[in-house]
């Protein structure tokens, strides 16, 4: 499950577009010759590019932990390194500083992207020399140094969540005013295949012993260099001065007391309370599934390239189900979906448990568990998709148009929280609640090794023996996710989120409150 990471700000553009309506200025253009893309068609090139760059340093970092999985790395490991995943969940906090300071000589935008970019490039070169040491594969250390790998693919994913604040804000002065909703399409489009790139066609090209990590990253250093360069000689930023918006142009002081405006609205402590809990019932599923399929033998190639299938679903669902949200009260569908993929995790695990009868003698498995695992998944998206739909939708509806852009922003980055912490606290759980017991060893220890230790799975093996896994965690997890969830909904999400849809319109107007102050 881990290609479902770090997706939700890829369509969070989208739903900034319904806030700004149209000026005569727009009409007059609209009804002029200024129509389609003509004149832009290089300017969205160069946007649908820099997403692609974006969605790299995403997709090999979602890349690690399979590949990690074999390598004997603890689950409490791969909980650190899900770390490396948060800085596109809070990139709000530095935004403002990003959208506010800069230097005119240069651009508003490229002050920011050509450094940052240049910066990406370089990590990734220095990334390259030492990877192989970090993964563990090198003379010098046996073990992989997760420690390391985090840092450096955290400030790898902060580098790219700012180079997506500046792009998005360059799209908006890029690109001619009637054509400023291509900037979605391109954030969409361009950061999947980004991140197709980085994660399933490298695992792909690894497998076949056509490319190594090491030379993954040294060629896309190059490739960032000379991108950069390019952008920083070739491209100006013009017309920053001549952008039409509804919403102030704030600096950074007057930004984020915006956001702290926002915060101290009626509704918003529940709504935040909502956001951070609610996906509490799919941390086991989303965060381990994947990898406990790769440790039941699932090659990691294979199971990165069941990802080509589900992207067709990904741009469909969206679609389809917004027709359902378009109503006064998107967030039912929210609260449907929820039971509905909380079964749907029950399932997974399921397929789990059920993995190891379908290996081969030879290591492989057929064609028909593919299909099987390619049918649950694909049922899950439809559940999974409902809920980001509907709640975008939601926000849609309650921000206030007048400060519309900091209003999704702050929501989305509290919605990509809620499935952040509880990823990361279900891979640390996962060991702790697992339980293993030395067996066949020929150890003349009197107790019961339980293998907790390394020191006792070093006693263990070397007698002969080996850790059996006795309770596995991951069933633990998914058992305990599905009761706290569904008594989460019971008790109190159903009334909770039915309570905000029936909210006033008035309760989440933040400029209406300061007024009234």
């Amino acid at each position: 499950m881990s290609e479902l990471r770090n997706r939700s700000q890829v369509e969070e553009d989208e739903e900034h577009e319904v806030l700004i309506e149209p000026s005569e200025e727009d009409l007059q253009m609209q009804k002029g010759k200024k129509t389609g893309v003509a004149g832009d068609e290089r300017n969205i090139l160069v946007l649908l590019f820099l997403y692609v760059l974006q969605g790299i340093p995403l997709g090999l970092a979602a890349a690690i932990p399979l590949i990690l999985t074999n390598r004997n790395v603890s689950y409490k490991q791969q909980a650190e390194f899900s770390f490396a995943f948060w800085p596109f969940s809070v990139k709000l906090l530095w935004a403002p500083i990003v959208d506010s300071c800069f230097l005119p000589s240069f651009g508003r935008r490229k002050t920011w992207l050509v450094p940052v970019q240049y910066l990406i490039g370089v990590t990734m070169l220095v990334l390259s020399f030492n990877v192989d040491f970090y993964l563990g594969d090198g003379s010098e250390s046996s073990a992989p140094n997760i420690t390391m790998l985090t840092a450096m693919f955290f400030f790898l994913n902060f580098l790219a969540a700012t180079q997506d604040i500046a792009v998005d804000g360059w799209a908006l002065t890029m690109l001619q005013r009637h054509n400023v909703g291509y900037a979605s399409t391109c954030n969409s489009v361009g950061q999947t295949a980004g991140y197709f790139l980085g994660y399933v066609f490298f695992m792909a090209l690894e497998s076949y012993g056509l490319v190594t990590l090491a030379g993954f990253l040294q060629f896309w250093a190059l490739i960032f260099m000379i991108a950069t360069t390019l952008v920083a000689v070739l491209k100006s930023e013009v017309g920053t001065d001549h952008v039409i918006s509804d919403e102030p142009d704030l600096g950074v002081v007057q930004t984020y007391k915006l956001l702290f405006d926002i915060i101290r609205l009626s509704v918003m402590p529940t709504t935040i309370a909502m956001l951070l809990t609610s996906k509490v019932g799919f941390a086991a599923a989303d965060a381990v599934t994947g990898l406990k399929l790769v440790e039941a033998g699932v090659p990691k190639d294979k199971l990165a390239m069941l990802a080509i299938p589900m992207m067709p679903l990904q741009i469909i669902l969206p679609w389809i189900i917004s027709k359902y949200t378009a109503g006064p009260r998107p967030l039912d569908v929210f609260v449907k979906a929820i039971p509905a993929r909380m079964v749907l995790c029950l399932v997974m695990a399921g397929l789990v448990y059920i993995t190891p009868a379908f290996k081969n003698e030879d290591g492989s498995f057929p064609f028909q568990f593919y299909c099987l695992v390619v049918a649950i998944y694909s049922v899950y998206q439809v559940t999974l998709y409902s809920m980001f739909v509907s709640i975008m939708a939601f926000f849609a509806k309650v921000s206030d148009p007048a400060v519309g852009g900091t209003y999704m922003t702050l929501l989305n980055t509290v919605t990509n929280l809620g499935g952040n912490w509880p990823s990361t606290l279900a891979l640390w759980m996962v060991d702790p609640l697992t339980t293993k017991q030395c067996m066949n060893s020929n150890s003349t220890l009197t107790t019961i090794n339980t293998c907790t230790e390394s020191s006792e799975v070093d006693l263990c093996t070397n007698g002969g023996g080996s850790c059996d896994v006795q309770v596995d965690g991951y069933y633990v997890e998914c058992g305990v996710c599905f009761v706290v969830g569904m008594a989460w909904l019971l008790i109190w999400g159903w009334r909770t989120i039915n309570r905000l849809t029936d909210a006033p319109e008035s309760d989440w107007m933040v400029v209406k409150s300061k007024v009234k102050q």
